[in-house]
């Protein structure tokens, strides 16, 4: 992909995301680049603590969550040109609507936003042949409740 593809992507991420981005670099030989799998692991984590700021209400704690899961999605995005700018791009819509529950402290839009965000990760998964990883709003505190575990009906 194209440079100018990565820096539209970052563009449309937002500016708080932009700003965690520029913190990265292209990696050298003897740097340390994570793997894929941690990245989406941080998100998954991030994912989890964003619904349960949002079901406690904590509104400051929500938003440092979707900035931190927004920086993990761009970090995944800059590190592995694998990963299709539109993948990026069209979870920009749900980033946004889930930032806006969060800054109107609306418990129903932020649940709608946060269901089309899972539904925008499922997509991506799917796009990537990682069908297998099926994200899901998570149901209760327990770690890893954002996840179903069972294997999953071949489309």
């Amino acid at each position: 992909m194209m440079p100018r593809g990565w820096m539209l992507a970052l563009a449309i991420m937002g500016a708080a995301t932009t700003v965690a981005a520029q913190d990265l670099r292209s990696p050298s030989a003897d740097q340390y680049v994570p793997r894929l799998g941690d990245i989406m692991s941080a998100a998954q984590t991030r994912h989890q603590k964003l619904w349960l700021a949002a079901k406690a209400q904590n509104w400051d704690l929500a938003a440092f969550e979707l900035s931190q899961l927004k920086a993990s999605l761009v970090e995944a995005a800059l590190l592995y040109s694998g990963i299709p700018v539109s993948n990026v791009t069209t979870l920009e819509p749900s980033l946004q609507a889930t930032s806006d529950a969060i800054a109107a402290k609306d418990g129903r839009k932020f649940a709608k936003a946060l269901g089309d965000l899972t539904e925008g990760c499922n997509a991506c998964h799917r796009s990537m042949g990682r069908s297998f990883v099926v994200m899901k709003v998570p149901s209760d505190p327990q770690p890893f409740a954002n996840q179903l575990f069972p294997p999953q009906a071949r489309p």
